[in-house]
C-alpha cells in the first residue's frame, strides 16, 4: 500500500526555482518516527504532513532532522496540493498547527498565508560585526536579535558576497535561524523592497532557498524602517524566490505562487 507524495516548487511560478517542499495528505496521523524518516529520505528543507480535521486541516512540518514549529513554503505547497489535487473548492480555508491557526486565501492564482509576526527585536551590542567577517565572508553593519537573528547589510551586492562557514555560524546563539538582510531604503530598485538570505544550520538547513516564515520577523522589522505596510521581497538564494507581503500588525500576509514538480507514491507507514 502507498501514500501519494507531491513535490512542489513554492514561492515561484517557474520549475527549478523557489523552494521545493514535499507534501503528504493523509487520512490519519502515522507515528512520528515514520514522518521523520520520510523527511530524512526526501532530504528537502521541509516535508509537510496534512490530515483533515472537520472543515480544517492540521499540518506538521519536518526537516531532515527535526520537527519545526512553522514553515512558510511547505504550507504554501500544502495549500497548492489541497486546492489542485485533493478536491478543496474553497478559496479560504485554514490550517491548524503548533503555531496556531494559519488562514489561507487564494486570489488570482496567488496563495496568501496568514502567519503570526514576531515583533520583539533587540540590537546586539555584545558582538562586534567585524567578528563575523571570517564566519560570513562579509561583516554586517548591525546585528539584531528576535525570533531569528538578523544581519543587516548596506547593499544588495553584500548578500551575494556571503560565503558562510556553517559550523562556526551555528555556534552563534539564535532563537531559530539567521537572516542576512538588505533593505531598499532609497527605493532605487522597484523590483524589491528588501532582499535576504536565510541560514538554518541548527535545523539541518544550511541555506534555505525560499523561507516564507522569515517574514514573520522581517515584516515588522522592515515596516518600521520603511514606514509602509505592503512590500515585494526577493530571496537571493541560488534558486531565487518572490514574495508579496502585507504587514497586518500582529499578523503578516505572505503571498506567492507554486508549481508542481513531481507526484508519486511512498510506502505506507507500518505501525
Amino acid at each position: 500500500m502507498f501514500e501519494t507524495i507531491y513535490i512542489i516548487d513554492a514561492f515561484t511560478n517557474q520549475l527549478f526555482s523557489g523552494n521545493p517542499a514535499a507534501v503528504l495528505v493523509l487520512e490519519f496521523w502515522p507515528n512520528e518516527d515514520w514522518m521523520q524518516k520520510i523527511a530524512m529520505e526526501n532530504n528537502l528543507s521541509e516535508t509537510a504532513f496534512v490530515v483533515k480535521e472537520g472543515k480544517d486541516y492540521r499540518i506538521r512540518w519536518f526537516t531532515p532532522t527535526v520537527e519545526v514549529d512553522l514553515c512558510g513554503h511547505a504550507t504554501l505547497a500544502a495549500a497548492f496540493v489541497l486546492k489542485n489535487d485533493c478536491g478543496e473548492t474553497r478559496d479560504y480555508f485554514q490550517f491548524l498547527s503548533r503555531s496556531g491557526i494559519l488562514p489561507v486565501s487564494i486570489e488570482n492564482d496567488i496563495i496568501y498565508l496568514n502567519f503570526p509576526t514576531y515583533l520583539e527585536f533587540q540590537k546586539n551590542e555584545n558582538i562586534n560585526p567585524n567578528q563575523l567577517l571570517p564566519i560570513l565572508g562579509k561583516a554586517p553593519i548591525e546585528i539584531w536579535e528576535g525570533k531569528d537573528t538578523i544581519f543587516l547589510y548596506s547593499s544588495s551586492s553584500d548578500l551575494d558576497a556571503l560565503e558562510p562557514d556553517f559550523s562556526k555560524l551555528s555556534e552563534i546563539p539564535t532563537n531559530r535561524g539567521y537572516i542576512a538582510l538588505w533593505i531598499n531604503e532609497l527605493g532605487d530598485d522597484k523590483k524589491s523592497d528588501y532582499e535576504f538570505r536565510f541560514f538554518g544550520p541548527g535545523m539541518g538547513i544550511p541555506e534555505d532557498p525560499a523561507t516564507g516564515s522569515a517574514h514573520c520577523c522581517l515584516t515588522p522589522f522592515v515596516s518600521k524602517r520603511l514606514q509602509k505596510k505592503t512590500f515585494k521581497s526577493h530571496q537571493k538564494s541560488k534558486r531565487g524566490a518572490e514574495f508579496y507581503i502585507e504587514d497586518q500588525g500582529d499578523r503578516v500576509s505572505i503571498g506567492g505562487n507554486s508549481i508542481l514538480y513531481l507526484k508519486g507514491e511512498v510506502a505506507k507507514a507500518t505501525n
